[in-house]
């Protein structure tokens, strides 16, 4: 058995945290004196992705319409290569983009019958729940798998077998409690040996769980985007198709899709090479941008997913280990994350029926978290010091003493 690399330890944690920081200047001094426990929701901008938004900006003003073929020809694909560099990917061609995830899987859910079945859990982002709720109202039959319990990747494969779905759709970091779905690449590979298409999810795993995507087998959609640990928020999601894409025809489709072609003025629909077929229509490329100065920014400051799936898992230990320190099972709460750090995404849940009133709380007193249901979600930037989460689940401790 291969034995785990130490995580860093707290000198490097705050090494590494007063390194970045000069980096943040502007969003960490328009939140001073606040604790930023958003690493799994909306991280802090690093300075140059206003660089970025500005030169989308300047980019319009000098050549307007002109700018497309900047945006298209070259912005883009950078952006694509950084992105697919990060993912395990050679094929950033095969990258569609779109202002949000839910296009992009609506497009793909597109592409399959009315009555078609999906298999998926009970754990998957609130647009894709609903858009598939939507869907089993015009005959779309939706099979949910519970995620509760350590037998959850048995009953998903035993799933597949009973119900042969369509495709499937499944989170490889679940939102809820930052599990990370050590099944996947079994059921990846079950469902290459029945040939059903399978959309992963990735959202939650880019740039905090290395990913080798070239690798899983299959035909994998993986999906992600620029809010969360890509640090260049809205406007920057993307999917990546499987090398074999061409089968699949999004009924639900734009003028984007086969841009090339757009002065023939075809009667037939087709598609563009590689991404292309999951474009959608004229769209908002600062997001774009933002994305690509800091993806490059990223690599300038040697911030690969290794590295920061490192400082996550040893931010995240570091909570773990203070939930434990400071009792706060007598208080009612309870750690719904794994412990291990290699089964935990960025961040770490916290069950408590009184999650929302202990946000509020951790508010007031300077702390940035969020909540799901009965769950409160701690994630920790790598521009965080050990300070700084300390002083989080002390106000978090007194909180829960407080009831």
């Amino acid at each position: 058995m291969t034995q785990a690399a130490p995580l860093p330890s707290a000198a490097e944690i705050d090494a590494l945290a007063a390194r970045l920081r000069p980096h943040y200047r502007r969003f960490l001094d328009a939140c001073a004196g606040e604790v930023l426990l958003t690493a799994h929701s909306h991280q802090a901008w690093p300075d140059v992705s206003r660089e970025g938004h500005m030169a989308a900006w300047d980019d319009a003003a000098r050549l307007a319409d002109r700018k497309w073929s900047r945006i298209l020809d070259e912005v883009l694909p950078a952006f694509r290569e950084r992105v697919a560099q990060r993912l395990g990917s050679s094929r950033p061609r095969d990258l569609a983009i779109a202002p949000n995830t839910h296009e992009l899987v609506y497009r793909l859910a597109s592409c399959f019958p009315r009555d078609a079945t999906v298999l998926t859990s009970d754990a998957e982002f609130h647009s894709l729940r609903r858009q598939l709720v939507r869907l089993s109202e015009d005959g779309t039959k939706v099979v949910n798998v519970a995620t509760a319990g350590d037998d959850f990747g048995a009953r998903f494969l035993a799933a597949i077998d009973e119900h042969r779905p369509s495709w499937v759709a499944l989170s490889q970091v679940l939102f809820t409690n930052s599990r990370i779905v050590t099944e996947l690449p079994r059921i990846l590979a079950a469902l290459a040996a029945r040939q059903v298409p399978a959309l992963v999810d990735a959202y939650h795993a880019f740039n905090v769980v290395p990913m080798d995507v070239d690798a899983w087998p299959g035909t994998v959609f993986v999906t992600g985007g620029g809010y969360k640990y890509a640090q260049s928020g809205e406007g920057a999601c993307w999917m990546l198709l499987p090398a074999d894409a061409e089968r699949y025809r999004p009924r639900q489709t734009g003028w984007f899709a086969d841009f090339a072609h757009l002065e023939e003025g075809a009667s037939a629909v087709e598609y563009g090479p590689g991404g292309q077929r999951f474009f959608g229509s004229t769209f908002d490329a600062a997001g774009i941008y933002r994305g690509l100065y800091v993806l490059r920014w990223m690599d300038e400051m040697g911030l690969t997913p290794s590295v920061l799936a490192a400082h996550a898992q040893a931010r995240t230990q570091r909570i773990v280990d203070a939930f434990d320190r400071l009792a706060l099972e007598r208080a009612g709460l309870r750690l719904a994350s794994p412990r291990e750090p290699e089964r935990r995404g960025g961040f770490v849940a916290i069950a408590s029926e009184g999650a929302s009133a202990l946000a509020a709380a951790l508010a007031e007193a300077g702390v940035r978290s969020d909540v799901r249901g009965h769950l409160l979600r701690l994630g920790p930037a790598p521009y965080l010091d050990c300070g700084d989460i300390d002083r989080a689940m002390d106000a978090l401790a007194a909180a829960a003493a407080r009831g």
